[in-house]
């Protein structure tokens, strides 16, 4: 949900580097040629994954060139060059909350799914199948044991509301901060105080921090950037966690004694979104239908740990690999999905939800 620099550099790794081809910032895009197309593609191990999975096997099949762009766009960034017409990307990966405000603010184009083979539309989750974007790959807030702390064979909390229960399930806790507004753990704390997954919106933020003010006591860190929870479960500084399911994976596979809990995990996503008015939209149509095939992102899951959005992708990348991702039928199946719409919704008093929250958060953490 948050464009942060904490999870941006996760995905970029601490080698981030401009790929052959790429330019250092958007800014600097030359108009682009009506027989090619710029991709934005973020960065690092992230781009070069997008490379080899999606633009090199686009143009073998098209012929249309594809310069990859190892870098961000902003939500400025996209307004300026819409509401110029100097649109210079044709393509470009965002984060589920640039890209609903860009498209409530008319800076997207919407996507045409007629040209969507209907066996990879019906498999691509509804999430993921937005009206100004694709999904392209998800990711999830989830509850970590350290199961040295939890072993399989106790009882340990499986529900937000156990995670709250800390009579029953005594031990030390870690949550994310809400500082940020669109990061935070309401989501939880509403379900925690017995809030249905399908009544979360729109969100009562009294009930919220009611709910938060029971297991404020309890939690050792609220955590803002991925580096964060990271080390503190490299460390062991608590028992179960709030963490991103791909930190978390990143330690398992390093031997960190961890387990993920799916259940009630919170899914976001990015997507593929064309900036509007752009000089090749009829190609970035058929670049993003590309991307949202099952076989790339199959591929791209296999170069890159990244949750496909299409289900099918599943059947052609190996069981154990699959089972890693949020999106994995049996790891989705009791989640929740963030409302980015919700977020972005403005009130009477001219301030979003967004704002809201960061004002409240700003006033309760002090207390």
């Amino acid at each position: 949900m948050k464009p942060s620099v904490s999870r941006r550099g996760f995905l970029q790794t601490t080698t981030y580097a401009i790929l052959a081809g790429a330019l250092s910032g958007v800014a600097s895009i030359s108009s682009a040629q009506s027989d090619e197309l710029r991709v934005v593609v973020y960065g690092g191990d992230y781009a070069k994954a997008a490379i080899e999975a999606y633009v090199k096997p686009f143009e073998a099949e098209t012929g249309i060139k594809v310069t990859p762009i190892a870098d961000e766009v902003s939500l400025a960034q996209l307004d300026l060059m819409v509401t110029t017409n100097s649109v210079s990307v044709d393509v470009s990966a965002a984060n589920i909350s640039t890209a609903t405000v860009a498209a409530e603010k008319s800076l997207l184009e919407e996507i045409d799914y007629s040209i969507y083979k209907k066996e990879e539309l019906d498999a691509t989750l509804g999430f993921a199948k937005q009206p100004f974007g694709v999904g392209q790959t998800a990711y999830a807030y989830v509850m970590v044991y350290d199961t040295d702390t939890y072993p399989v064979s106790e009882a340990r909390p499986t529900s937000w509301s156990e995670f709250w229960d800390v009579d029953k399930y005594p031990g030390v806790r870690t949550l994310v901060d809400g500082k940020d507004g669109s990061q935070g753990p309401w989501e939880e704390a509403l379900l925690a105080d017995g809030v249905a997954p399908d009544a979360l919106y729109p969100m009562d933020i009294d009930r919220a921090f009611a709910s938060l003010d029971k297991i404020k006591p309890h939690i050792r860190k609220w955590w803002n950037v991925g580096s964060e929870i990271q080390q503190m479960m490299h460390d062991k500084g608590a028992g179960v966690y709030q963490a991103y399911d791909g930190r978390t994976n990143l330690l398992i596979d390093q031997g960190a004694p961890l387990e993920i809990n799916w259940n009630q995990s919170k899914v976001t996503w990015d997507l593929w979104v064309i900036p509007k008015g752009g000089p090749n939209v009829q190609n970035a149509q058929k670049f993003v239908e590309f991307a949202a095939r099952a076989d790339r992102q199959a591929a791209f899951a296999k170069l890159f740990p990244s949750a496909p959005t299409n289900t099918k992708a599943f059947d052609l990348i190996p069981e154990a690999l699959g089972r890693k991702f949020p999106t994995h039928p049996d790891n989705i199946a009791n989640s929740v999905f963030i409302n980015a719409k919700w977020y972005t919704e403005v009130g009477a008093d001219g301030l979003s939800n967004t704002e809201r929250l960061i004002q409240r958060w700003n006033e309760w953490i002090l207390q």
